[in-house]
This record gives structure tokens, sequence and C-alpha cells, in this order.
């Protein structure tokens, strides 16, 4: 109309029931190549991360992209991880799990296995704090007995101090005399979660959850140092820099300092 009539742009609007501004908007491209670098490198880093933990990790770095901005580029890079969903199941009666209110009120002790390159099996011990999700031990190697469970727990007391009570499962090295004599002799008291209910050690689960996904089936391990060397790398990462749901996506270290000063 305005070419061709020669009416003023105001009248075609009218005319046509246009709003002026949408007639002269121009669409503004946005550059993503920021968030794009920073959702690569958390992925080459953590390849098992999903996005919100991409996200809350890109938050923690002081970048005030929204979390739908963010999921559209991490679409379209096709980072999206396909995870199958479990049948469900009818409710089942359940142990209530005991929340602790304080640091070194409850600690969670579980074991992990996987295989090397040459298929040789190697177990990881994993000790978790359950107030504030912090891994205090992860301890690789090919047999880890009783004895060894209680060297690992001796020297946890140097700078950590010992639980008021330790949650297992029903494994052999738990069953132990040397054990139950050890958290008789220390206070410490040894609790057994039901058999086939591994639920009520969910703390520990979780956590055990993230260590497969994150870093037993993320990588190929040819020897027990490697092992050791990517252990100790993801406890650091998952101790100070992960944000954990529960604790309000703060770091387990966060809330520890949080709770000393």
């Amino acid at each position: 109309m305005v070419e061709e009539h020669g009416v003023s742009v105001r009248q075609a609007c009218k005319a046509a029931g246009v709003a002026r501004s949408t007639y002269e908007y121009k669409p503004v491209e946005k550059d993503d190549s920021r968030i794009e670098e920073q959702l690569q490198l958390l992925v080459e880093k953590h390849p098992a991360i999903g996005f919100w933990q991409c996200f809350h990790r890109i938050r923690r770095k002081g970048h005030a992209w929204n979390h739908k901005r963010v999921y559209r580029v991490y679409s379209q890079l096709k980072l999206n991880i396909r995870r199958r969903h479990r049948k469900r199941l009818p409710a089942r009666v359940k142990q209530a799990l005991f929340q602790p209110e304080k640091i070194n009120q409850v600690w969670s002790v579980d074991f992990m296995s996987d295989s090397l390159w040459d298929g040789r099996k190697f177990r990881l011990l994993n000790i978790v704090d359950d107030y504030n999700r912090e891994i205090l031990s992860m301890e690789a190697d090919l047999s880890i007995p009783a004895l060894r469970l209680i060297r690992v727990l001796e020297y946890l007391r140097e700078f950590r101090g010992l639980p008021e009570m330790i949650r297992v499962d029903n494994g052999p090295e738990f069953i132990s005399n040397k054990l139950e004599c050890w958290c008789k002799e220390n206070k410490v008291r040894l609790v057994f979660i039901q058999p086939g209910k591994p639920m009520q050690n969910a703390y520990i689960e979780r956590c055990n959850g993230s260590i497969r996904r994150e870093l037993l089936n993320a990588y190929v391990f040819r020897t027990l140092s490697e092992v050791r060397q990517k252990a100790e790398e993801w406890m650091e990462d998952y101790n100070h820099h992960r944000p954990h749901q529960g604790l309000n996506f703060r770091a387990p270290v966060e809330l520890l300092e949080e709770i000393v000063t």
C-alpha cells in the first residue's frame, strides 16, 4: 500500500490492522557462541552429566543466561542424554531413612565393582557423610577386605573424627567380626540395612549412581593407577564444585564451611 498507493506507513498499518511496532521490528540474532563454549567444556570434562547439572554449573560461574536459552543451545548441540525409565512398581513398605542433623552423625559405606581393560576385576570403597553428601574416601584396589576398611576409617579419624553411626549393607566385609569389634571399641554404632533394600542406604546409592555414570562407565581403565587418579579428580569436583539439589544447589564443602563459620 505504501509503494503502490502512496499512503503513509501509519495509514497502511491502520488499514491492515498491524501494529507499527510489529511492522518496524527487525529480529536481532543472538550470539550463543559463549554458551556453546561453556557447554562443550562441561561435557568434555563430565561426559555423563545432564542439562540441569550443566545449567547450574554455568550459573555458579557467574553467567546470567536463563535456562530456556541454555536449553535451546544444549538441544541444538544435540547434547541431550536419553535415559531409560524404569518400570513403575507397586508401592512397597519401606523402612524410614534416618536423616542426620549434623556432620559425623551418620556415614554410609558401600562397595562398587568394575573391570580393567585386561579383564581384571577391581573394587571401589566409597564412604559418604550423609549430612552434607561429602565423599570422605574412594579407595580402589583388586581386593578390599575388612582390615583395609578399618585402616581407611582409622585414617579418616585423624582429620575428620569418627561418626556416631555407620550404615552398611550385608556384604561379607561388613558382617566381619573384625569390623564389629572395631566399632565397639570406638563406640561407633554399626547399622545394617534389610537384605534386598538398597534404598535404606539411599544417600550412598545416589552417589554410587553418579560414580557409575560419570566415572566408571565414562572411561576405560588400563591400570589401577588410572582408576585412583580419575577417582581422586572426580571426588574433588563432586565435593567442591558439584551443585547438589538436596543442598539447595550448594557443593558439600560449601555447606561444611558454613557450619564451621
